[in-house]
């Protein structure tokens, strides 16, 4: 019987975990889902295993955690751009939602988006969108790991009737999901201005019965501060503390709008950022002070959001535009280093998820969430900092290698769950389609 199951011999490891530090000639191995070793390559070529993975030119590094997602929008990608956040909300999405959404939609969206995370790099997705039970499908044939929020929000939608429905529906799918291994549900109230206070108040209650994550979009807009203020009398943030919603189980995404009582707010009481800067750029949302976060010792997580609002759902290319504007919004090129945008991508999500003793960095006995990036393009040489060529260097797209739970689910760039000529044919079927809805709204 081998001693391992696989042995991975990259040019670099990057594990995240001691911060800064890049193994080179070294390989890990791995056992039942998990890492069981990792050791100089010199052992490692001697070491007993059902097989050995050359992944020449690569770094292996863990699997991204992308903290804010809608999978199935990505069949809104380009329908709408270049607008503000309300307008898009208000005149296209949710008008176009209501003629289009059904299972069939989320489940091709689903998947569509799923093959784009794969390919680079995510290996854990949170998601917030209608039919969840569908998307939760779609994850675990992929075999992706994922933590699902079931939408709630106070309108009728194609999903449930009202927020009491989302509700219940949602539960309904978080014990059918109990025991899974890698699929797991949480809360998705929308905001606090799509969902009542009596809602959240009901949510604050089950959320803190059933120690499950909420998730929801935060302080996303100047607007939007200044209309719950006039509304209740409370920022948003105020109002989810009075509620008793803010907790190590909150993900507050966005969190753009925010001065410094709101920064003390979220430290107080272990709440999470989900910086999704990509997106914020593209609807001209504003900017979150992530590094001001950080000195406040709030964990901060990336996301790319969905494709309708971002066109790419890449964690590198998050990554890097996190860094970028982080430098130019504090004045300070030492802002959100390449180091930080990293632990951002991988450590700090599973932070978020409560998960940091099983994933973000390559360590033994954490699970075996990996992939293996190539950096051999003449763009990345020479190598003489790892990190930075993969924050700064790298375009998104040369993953090549992952693994879930030490499964392989992508070998030398093909996708071994998705049939990939599949899923884009389903996705261009509804081009058409789209597009007739977008006429009649303009017309």
């Amino acid at each position: 019987m081998s001693q391992y199951d696989t042995v991975l011999h990259p040019d670099f490891v990057v594990p995240i975990i001691p911060r800064g530090q890049v193994l080179e000639a070294h390989s890990v191995a791995l056992k039942d889902h998990s890492i069981a070793a990792i050791m100089p390559r010199s052992k490692a070529d001697e070491a007993a295993a059902e097989q050995h993975i050359d992944l020449a030119g690569c770094v292996l590094m863990p699997g991204l955690i992308n903290l804010h997602c809608h999978a199935a929008m990505s069949l809104f990608r380009g329908y709408a751009d270049d607008m503000p956040l309300m307008s898009w909300l208000q005149h296209y999405i949710w008008p176009t939602e209501q003629q289009v959404l059904n299972p069939a939609f989320v489940r091709d969206g689903s998947d569509l988006a799923i093959a784009e995370l794969l390919k680079g790099g995510t290996t854990t997705l949170v998601d917030n969108y209608f039919f969840p039970e569908i998307t939760a499908e779609q994850c675990d044939s992929a075999g992706l790991r994922a933590l699902l929020n079931f939408p709630i929000i106070d309108m009728e939608t194609a999903w449930a009737r009202d927020a009491d429905a989302c509700i219940n529906r949602g539960l309904q799918l978080r014990d059918r999901y109990r025991d899974h291994d890698r699929i797991e549900i949480g809360f998705g109230p929308h905001s606090t201005y799509g969902v009542s206070e009596a809602i959240l108040n009901k949510i604050a209650m089950l959320a803190e019965e059933l120690d499950a994550p909420v998730h929801i979009h935060l302080q996303e807009t100047k607007e939007e501060v200044l209309s719950s203020v006039e509304r209740c009398g409370l920022r948003p943030i105020d109002l989810l503390q009075k509620l008793g919603l803010l907790s190590p189980r909150t993900h507050c995404v966005h969190m753009n709008a925010i001065g410094e009582q709101d920064i003390e707010t979220l430290a107080m009481h272990g709440a999470h950022v989900v910086h999704c800067p990509r997106s914020n750029l593209k609807l001209a949302s504003g900017i979150s002070p992530v590094q001001r976060l950080l000195d406040h010792g709030i964990n901060v997580a990336l996301g790319t959001d969905g494709a309708a609002s971002n066109n790419r759902l890449s964690m590198l290319a998050e990554a890097q535009t996190a860094s970028l504007i982080g430098k130019v919004q504090h004045g300070d090129p030492q802002a959100l280093n390449a180091w930080t945008v990293l632990e951002m991508a991988t450590l700090s999500g599973a932070r978020a998820l409560g998960k940091a003793n099983q994933l973000g960095s390559i360590e033994i006995g954490k699970l075996a969430d990996l992939i293996a990036v190539d950096v051999s393009g003449s763009h990345q040489l020479p190598q003489s900092n790892v990190a930075s060529n993969l924050v700064y260097a790298n375009n998104g797209s040369e993953v090549l290698w992952s693994w879930i739970g030490g499964r392989l689910i992508m070998s030398n760039g093909r996708l071994q769950t998705l049939d990939y000529n599949d899923v884009t044919h389903r996705a261009m079927n509804w081009s058409s389609q789209l597009a007739a809805v977008r006429s009649s709204l303009e017309h």
